[in-house]
């Protein structure tokens, strides 16, 4: 286990390793614990209760491990327990400690790589339904357009290693010819789950070179980057030695095999048992 006081990064599954990935491209100095929940995966068809409720477990999981930030991320679990977390739990349990998501980074510029003023949403069902993007995109473009698409097939193909296969063709292009259907203007396509980065050839190959298609994982590095200088007290909090721990709540051998998909190179990880 890392010493000392590492940036938290969690996810309900593997998702999350693409953005941490660019955290650490982005800002190599920090220590990181990663903390995927994959006895309990996926997140994205649970309800509301159930994803807080999982998701504060492993946010004091990794504030027990010494984190004073952690980031949720995972889309589901930013859209539905993020806010509660914040606002009733931290002052309560952990007033000096901080946790962020991945939606508000990237709401806050999605309206600048648009010039038409359309984008859609690719997420998952409980993203989706939680209407999450378009309240927070309303607060700082409200004259953008907004349409979402649920995309329900897109984690299982990712995660059963499925992503590049032929077979994936049909489940992918369905859903970005409803989104491209149900708003032809559209230009931009915002990418609301951090498993579909993985999809990114297919899904390049189903839409128009003039459409715009963001992952979240830069943003969110720029983003933590920018929080961090805003917020030195925080910062000084957060130890520099360039290390990384990766844990999972189911096998970490599997996790192990499968993480290697999304980090890019073989990872070691420990199994987590949750005992809150």
């Amino acid at each position: 286990m890392i010493t000392n006081q590492p940036i938290g990064v969690f996810d309900s599954g593997y998702g999350g390793l693409t953005v941490l990935k660019e955290i650490v491209r982005k800002l190599p100095q920090y220590d990181y614990v990663y903390l995927g929940d994959n006895a309990r995966t996926p997140y994205g068809t649970r309800s509301f209760d159930t994803v807080y409720h999982y998701t504060l477990e492993c946010v004091q999981h990794l504030f027990a491990m010494g984190c004073r930030l952690v980031i949720l991320a995972c889309n589901t679990a930013s859209a539905k327990a993020l806010r509660n977390i914040q606002q009733l739990d931290l002052p309560r349990i952990a007033p000096d400690r901080r946790v962020l998501g991945v939606i508000r980074p990237t709401t806050e510029v999605i309206g600048q790589y648009s010039r038409t003023g359309h984008v859609g949403i690719l997420a998952t069902t409980g993203t989706v339904t939680s209407e999450s993007y378009v309240v927070e995109i309303a607060k700082f473009f409200p004259e953008l357009t907004v349409v979402q698409e649920a995309c329900p097939m897109w984690v299982p193909l990712v995660e059963n290693g499925e992503h590049l296969s032929p077979g994936a063709d049909y489940f992918v292009r369905q859903h970005l010819d409803r989104v491209q259907q149900r708003d032809p203007e559209l230009d931009t396509l915002l990418l609301a789950c951090t498993h579909y980065p993985l999809l990114l050839p297919k899904i390049q190959g189903f839409t128009s070179p003039a459409i715009t298609i963001l992952s979240q994982g830069t943003i969110v590095a720029d983003s933590l980057a920018d929080y961090l200088n805003r917020h030195p007290e925080i910062e000084a909090q957060c130890s520099q030695g360039g290390k990384l721990a990766f844990y999972t709540t189911d096998s970490a051998e599997n996790f192990e095999r499968q993480a290697s998909l999304f980090w890019g190179e073989p990872i070691q990880a420990r199994k987590l048992t949750l005992s809150i």
